[in-house]
């Protein structure tokens, strides 16, 4: 029986939705805005290269965002080494952004795929100096473990490369993941439409972040619904148990008491 209360715990902190979303790629502030109210997520990612930190006089999304109702999640997009991820990082909390924080450090501009020996030595050191670190990670059970030990909040493996919409590429690799670590598990990455994210769910996940999945839809407002809705059901039927796949039929109706 599903639970009346499934919250989503995050370093001591209870979140209502399981969905979180990202802030770029709309055609214009009031559409994203419009989008993550629809979306139902509490916890929203920004790109901190995309925050004007240095003067906050001239407009920005953060202008947008209410900040009392949403949990920011500053992320290091487009850093490529560690040193450049933790001081990102560092101008984000210097900021007031936040210390919850999503750490990506990619390793090429084509893939968009983590650089794993960096993320590890980013995640160090982020985590010493008091950061909740949800790092970004390629579907490794191995590294999503040395980024437990860390002591990583949750890992964030891609379900497919960012921005590509082809879903979760590697199901029998997040399932391990899951057996793997006792922190969330969140699929960040691939996904690109409702029933991307219903698997996720189905699998067991914890939670799903996604941007272009909404913002690249033809209709981002619709689609944030639709994604919302995806996360609750596939969180129910993850809870409900599904039937076991079989290669042969099974009668819904028992043939005991049947008129001859």
């Amino acid at each position: 029986m599903a639970k009346l209360k499934d919250s989503l715990v995050i370093a001591g902190k209870e979140f209502t939705s399981r969905l979180m979303v990202g802030t770029g790629k709309y055609a214009d502030f009031q559409q994203m805005v419009r989008a993550i109210e629809i979306s139902g997520a509490e916890i929203v990612t920004v790109a901190v290269r995309r925050v004007n930190i240095s003067d906050r006089s001239k407009e920005s999304l953060l202008d947008y965002l209410d900040l009392k109702k949403y949990t920011l999640l500053p992320n290091t997009a487009g850093c490529y080494t560690a040193d450049d991820a933790i001081r990102t990082c560092r101008l984000a909390r210097e900021a007031g952004l936040s210390d919850f924080v999503k750490l990506e450090v990619l390793g090429d501009e084509k893939t968009l795929f983590p650089d794993n020996e960096e993320l590890l030595k980013a995640a160090k050191v982020l985590v010493k100096e008091g950061f909740t670190v949800l790092p970004y990670t390629s579907d490794d059970p191995i590294l999503c473990k040395k980024l437990e030990d860390l002591g990583c909040a949750a890992v964030m493996p891609l379900g497919a490369p960012i921005g590509s919409g082809l879903g979760i590429r590697n199901p029998y690799n997040i399932r391990i993941i899951m057996e793997t670590v006792k922190v969330p598990v969140i699929v960040d990455a691939g996904v690109g439409t409702a029933s991307d994210a219903a698997i996720a769910m189905e699998l067991g996940c914890d939670g799903v972040l996604m941007n272009t999945g909404i913002a690249g839809a033809k209709d981002p407002i619709a689609m944030a619904e639709a994604m919302k809705l995806a996360v609750i059901a596939g969180r129910l039927a993850y809870q409900a148990g599904r039937i076991p796949r079989k290669l042969y039929a099974t009668a819904s109706s028992p043939l005991e008491g049947v008129i001859e």
